[in-house]
């Protein structure tokens, strides 16, 4: 099941004419950090497709799904599809190539991009494997070996099971405490 895409400059036009629903498959965190207005944050991870299908079910409407590069949108929509609601596009190039675009978006706290942190997490566990097995035993390059074929079987499903892990983490999520309201703090939006 292929999802139909569209390109930011084109779902920009058609917010233009008429209203839509736009949902955010990212981390609350990711999404705090910056999102297209209006859109509303459903993380993948907790996303009911079940139950979003049968909200939708009388809808004509497509209902449209953005992540930050497109990949995460993809998962969503074949969630969706899956659970018997097929009018789904995904935005290509996600929240990345909106504000690429040039398009409008409301900036939050900045924070560092869960692909990053998984970079780091995972050049930190290989480099560990290394010096372990170098300094302290041998079976230690187990580890190393462990990430590479995480690595690997991430970039061939799409899916780093790093990333659902750290998004888990509790520097990534949202609280009363880091959470940036409209009554709370002024959001920028940037056009």
């Amino acid at each position: 099941m292929n999802a139909r895409t569209i390109d930011p400059k084109s779902l920009a036009e058609i917010r233009k004419t008429r209203s839509i629903e736009l949902i955010d498959v990212r981390s609350p965190f990711e999404y705090q950090s910056i999102h297209i207005p209006e859109a509303r944050n459903m993380p993948l991870d907790e996303l009911d497709a079940a139950e979003m299908a049968r909200a939708h079910a009388q809808s004509t409407e497509p209902l449209y799904i953005v992540c930050q590069s497109g990949s995460r949108g993809r998962q969503a929509c074949a969630k969706l599809q899956t659970a018997g609601f097929e009018n789904t596009v995904n935005v290509e190039g996600g929240t990345s190539a909106w504000a690429a675009a040039g398009l409008p978006v409301v900036r939050g706290r900045s924070i560092m991009s869960l692909e990053r942190q998984v970079r780091i997490a995972a050049g930190s566990l290989a480099l560990a494997g290394v010096l372990l097995a170098q300094f302290v035993h041998p079976a230690f390059v187990g580890l190393s070996a462990f990430i590479g074929a995480g690595l690997i079987f991430a970039g061939v499903t799409d899916t780093c099971g790093m990333a659902m892990f750290l998004a888990k983490m509790p520097w990534n999520q949202i609280t009363t405490a880091n959470c940036t309201t409209p009554s709370t703090a002024a959001k920028e939006v940037v056009s």
